[in-house]
C-alpha cells in the first residue's frame, strides 16, 4: 500500500479540522470530538483533529480524525456480536451519528501489559492500585497473566480523569451492581477480540478505553474504540526481543506525542501548554496513517483540502444540514 509522503502531509498541516459550529441544537465539545443533538434520540459526533495528551489540547494533527473515525467505525462492525453499539450511520469520513446514550460517567480502561502511567505508578513504588495488589518483580512492558480492568472518572475538558476503584464505582452509584459486571463482561470480551483481530495483522493490542451508555436499559458500546486515541499498540513481531534488550516497544499510537512532551519539554498536564513542532506533528500523522492500514488492511483514502468545507457539504447532501 502506498502512503503518503511527508510532503503530501506537510501540505495538509493548514487544513486541520479544529472546531465546529453547526447550527444545531445541544453542541458539547469534548477533548476531540463535537457533538450535537438532532431529532429522533440521535448524536451527530464530529471527530476533530484535535490531539488530546495529558488532558489538554496539544494542537492539531492532520487526517487525524479521519483516522480515528473510520478506524473506529471498522471495530464497531467487527464487535457488534460482543456488545451492542451506537452507529446508527457514517455520513463522513469524520462522522458518525449514533444513537443518543445515557452515558456512564467512568472510562473502562483494560490493560494487558504494564506500561504508561501505570508503570510510572508502579516505578514510583505503588504496590496496590484500583483495589488490585501488584508483585515486587514486574518489568516494563511486561503482560499480566490475565487482562486487568483499571477504571477512571470521566473529567471535563481541561481536567485530569481520577483513577477510582471497581468497589466505588458501586458504592458511589456511579453504575449499578449489576450493570457494572455486564460492562466488566464486555470490555474484556471486547479487549480479548480485539487481541485476537491485532495479532493476526502484526500488532499488539496493549491497552484501551471503552466507554459505555445506556438505552432503554441495554449497554450500549459508545465513543470510540481501538483507536490510536483510545488505545496503546505495538508491533508483535518486534516486542520479544526489544523486551529482551530493555528497550521501549515501537509506538503506534499518541504515546509518541506523550513522551516528545515529557522528555523534550519536562511537560505532564500542568503550566503553559508546550507548541508542538511541524515536524512533530506530521510524524504523529504519519503514525496515525501507518496504524489504520495496519489495522484495517486497507489504503488510507485522504481527502485533501478544507475538511471543514467537505463536511458540510456531506452533511447537507444527507439532510442532517439545511
Amino acid at each position: 500500500m502506498q502512503m503518503l509522503t511527508t510532503e503530501e502531509i506537510r501540505n495538509e498541516l493548514n487544513n486541520t479540522l479544529n472546531e465546529t459550529n453547526f447550527n444545531l441544537p445541544g453542541k458539547y465539545i469534548g477533548k476531540v470530538r463535537d457533538n450535537y443533538k438532532l431529532t429522533d434520540g440521535k448524536r451527530l459526533i464530529v471527530t476533530s483533529d484535535r490531539i488530546s495528551c495529558f488532558d489538554k489540547i496539544v494542537g492539531t494533527v492532520p487526517f487525524k480524525g479521519q483516522v480515528l473515525n473510520q478506524i473506529a467505525a471498522y471495530w464497531f462492525e467487527h464487535t457488534k456480536h460482543i456488545v451492542k453499539n451506537h452507529v446508527i450511520d457514517i455520513p463522513d469520513p469524520n462522522i458518525l451519528v449514533g444513537a443518543e446514550c445515557k452515558p456512564f460517567p467512568v472510562e473502562v480502561i483494560v490493560r494487558g501489559y504494564i506500561t504508561g502511567s501505570m508503570w510510572r505508578d508502579y516505578k514510583s513504588g505503588k504496590r496496590e492500585m484500583y483495589s488490585i495488589k501488584f508483585p515486587d518483580e514486574l518489568i516494563p512492558q511486561q503482560p499480566f497473566d490475565e487482562p486487568i480492568i483499571t477504571p477512571s472518572t470521566k473529567a471535563d475538558q481541561g481536567e485530569h480523569d481520577m483513577p477510582i476503584s471497581p468497589k466505588e464505582i458501586v458504592e458511589k452509584k456511579l453504575v449499578s451492581k449489576e450493570m457494572w459486571k455486564k460492562i466488566e463482561d464486555a470490555a474484556l470480551r471486547l479487549f480479548r477480540h480485539g487481541t485476537e483481530l491485532c495479532q493476526n495483522n502484526n500488532l499488539i493490542l496493549v491497552d484501551t478505553k471503552y466507554e459505555f451508555g445506556e438505552l432503554n436499559g441495554e449497554l450500549v458500546l459508545i465513543d470510540e474504540i481501538h483507536t490510536p486515541d483510545s488505545s496503546r499498540f505495538w508491533y508483535l513481531d518486534t516486542y520479544e526481543q526489544l523486551l529482551q534488550e530493555g528497550k521501549e516497544q515501537k509506538q503506534m499510537d499518541k504515546e509518541y506525542v506523550r513522551q516528545w512532551l515529557i522528555k523534550e519539554r519536562n511537560w505532564m498536564g500542568d503550566g503553559e501548554i508546550p507548541v508542538l513542532p511541524d515536524e512533530i506533528k506530521i510524524e504523529a500523522a504519519r503514525r496515525y496513517l501507518e496504524l489504520f492500514e495496519q489495522i484495517t488492511g486497507k489504503e488510507f483514502e485522504h481527502h485533501s483540502g478544507n475538511v471543514l468545507d467537505r463536511i458540510t457539504s456531506n452533511l447537507k447532501k444527507k439532510r442532517y444540514l439545511g
